[in-house]
């Protein structure tokens, strides 16, 4: 995701339809790309983010991170979890 691109202020618009249609706010308001939210994996525990074409990270959504993937998998159902406003 190019991190050169001006921030756009956060969008209560754009980030309600982003959890409307499950999809990453942060690939929204700086790439333009509408892209589902995954459970994804760091050195530093599970995350939500969304990937590239080829399975690469592309936007770590989640504020913070979880010690399971069970726990990021709750979070993703239940929508009990942070949004990152800025990359």
């Amino acid at each position: 995701m190019p991190l050169d691109s001006p921030s756009p202020s956060p969008s209560p618009s754009r980030l309600e339809e982003a959890r409307s249609q499950s999809i990453g706010y942060l690939a929204l308001a700086y790439a333009g790309q509408r892209r589902p939210l995954q459970i994804c994996r760091s050195a530093a525990g599970y995350y939500l983010g969304t990937l590239d074409d080829d399975g690469a990270p592309f936007s770590r959504e989640s504020a913070g991170y979880f010690p399971s993937q069970g726990m990021a998998r709750q979070a993703l159902a239940s929508g009990q979890w942070q949004q990152r406003l800025c990359p």
